[in-house]
């Protein structure tokens, strides 16, 4: 069971937005995306057609494919006696593997308990005598700053050390630090073979990183028909982005032969699985009857599923739904707050407007007063 590790994320369009995206992927994905969860992030509007990134730009194809580090020591890194942090409410669970030789898995234990410091000592120790996990989850300790000052570049310095004795986790840790500069100077290069040597050892999210670098020509050279091989690989093991991702290649023949049935299926399951940009798309597909036999009752759930998460063009699009009553029962007022609802998202609508317009004075402060409770509902995260 090695950790999720996350990257915070190259964003991009929707393929089916109502004003069509290139034929990007949406998103870097790491810490928190899993296999069986669903993508923690918030999408930008789906009518804009640039990508937001928030990675940093590639490095150039001539730069050093690996920052030189300091001197490694692992003793100096054991931290001085101190009380234990307490543990995170609900505990907080170690997702890195617990496969250590037997009466070395004590310091994943302590993590799993809350227990820092003791599993930090733990660690060290299994670390001086070679173990490879060990030195990622010190590594994972200071990177977190779990009960022990963050420190980035030790935690640069045990990712490194993990990722030479050959742990995939460590490698894709380095290489999260690398492409995001974090106690490193940033290098996409260096970042890129961090995730392929870890991608070659079958781990999902590094293939999926991997297949984004492809796609984008960043670290790797430009190559869509790799990216779709790694894109398959971390989509077939659960990675919700990547599914939704695939889905994308699929529909746009990025990499492979344009396939609407391929689409449908792997946007459906990204949509399934909480994808709110998914949610959207599949939806348009329902309706559509692209890849899928037409649905507008189901269409029409996975717009209100993706509207519920704060996406204005599923709002938008729910909004048209209770106007014309396609796939649910008409009903104008639910029309207008939905409206109202996504045009503070940045979506306007002139038809929708001129509904609006069309309320009695005490019907469309009712509605101004529902989608003004919908957005206080949302910003503290009540359903």
């Amino acid at each position: 069971m090695h950790p999720r590790s996350a990257i915070a994320a190259l964003i991009a369009g929707s393929l089916l937005a109502a004003h069509p995206a290139a034929a990007e992927t949406s998103s870097w994905v790491g810490r928190g995306d899993g296999p069986a969860e669903p993508v923690p992030r918030k999408a930008p509007a789906k009518s804009a057609p640039a990508k937001i990134i928030k990675t940093v730009p590639a490095v150039p194809q001539g730069a050093p494919a690996v920052e030189p580090l300091p001197a490694y020591h692992p003793k100096a890194a054991a931290p001085p006696p101190a009380q234990a942090a307490p543990a995170a409410p609900g505990g907080n669970v170690s997702t890195f593997a617990k496969i250590p030789p037997p009466n070395e898995n004590a310091a994943y234990e302590a993590y799993d308990q809350g227990k820092y410091l003791t599993a930090l000592q733990l660690a060290v120790k299994a670390a001086e005598r070679g173990d490879p996990q060990a030195h990622t989850l010190v590594g994972r300790i200071y990177g977190e700053g779990a009960g022990t000052a963050k420190n980035a570049a030790l935690a640069v310095q045990w990712y490194a050390r993990g990722a030479e004795l050959g742990d995939a986790e460590a490698m894709f840790a380095y290489g999260v630090l690398l492409a995001e500069g974090q106690g490193v100077e940033k290098n996409r290069v260096g970042a890129a073979q961090m995730f392929e040597a870890a991608a070659g050892r079958r781990h999902p999210l590094a293939n999926y990183n991997l297949a984004l670098l492809f796609l984008r020509g960043d670290g790797k050279p430009e190559n869509p028909y790799r990216a779709f091989m790694h894109m398959t690989f971390a989509a077939e093991a659960g990675v919700v982005a990547a599914q939704y991702d695939l889905g994308t290649l699929y529909a746009t023949g990025t990499g492979v032969d344009p396939n609407a049935f391929e689409a449908a299926k792997w946007i459906g399951k990204a949509a399934a699985a909480g994808h709110p940009e998914a949610q959207l798309d599949y939806a348009v597909m329902l309706f559509q009857g692209r890849g899928v036999p037409p649905d507008t009752k189901r269409g029409a759930e996975y717009f209100r599923a993706a509207a519920d998460k704060g996406l204005a063009s599923a709002q938008n699009r729910l909004a048209r739904c209770y106007a014309h009553g396609a796939g649910v029962e008409m009903n104008v007022a639910e029309a207008a707050k939905w409206h109202l609802i996504a045009k503070a998202g940045g979506i306007e609508d002139e038809s929708l407007d001129k509904i609006v317009a069309r309320l009695s004075k005490a019907d469309r402060l009712k509605v101004q007063t529902a989608a003004e409770a919908w957005r206080d509902r949302a910003q503290i995260h009540i359903e």
